[in-house]
């Protein structure tokens, strides 16, 4: 049921953040995705009523069971230092651009 959910979470939005209300490395991410303008869902674990497993769905899905586990585009792109990296490196404006999670004027903006 939890793995079902997180693969609709997934495949019904462009951006999916999985998260926990209290992590400092989630409210990064979010904190990053806020200022490219990313359209995005954030779904807090610990206040999910089957957020533990649905973390342990992502950890079978993903191999990842750390927070954040962010999707984009409905493909897994990994944690906090995976999501800045790709920041850093100037590819996580053309991903979110091409999962629609972000206007095109904002992404020739920000490159």
């Amino acid at each position: 049921m939890a793995m079902n959910k997180a693969k609709e979470l997934v495949s019904t939005n462009s951006v999916v953040v999985f998260s926990k209300t209290f992590c400092p490395y989630c409210d990064k991410v979010k904190q990053l995705l806020n200022q490219l303008g990313a359209k995005y869902i954030a779904v807090e674990l610990d206040t999910e009523k089957d957020g533990k497993e649905i973390q342990s769905a992502l950890l079978e899905w993903t191999g990842q069971r750390t927070v954040p586990n962010v999707f984009i585009g409905g493909n897994h792109i990994g944690g906090c230092d995976k999501t800045t990296g790709l920041h850093q490196e100037g590819k996580l404006v053309p991903l979110l651009t091409d999962a629609g999670a972000v206007a095109v004027a904002v992404a020739k903006a920000t490159a």
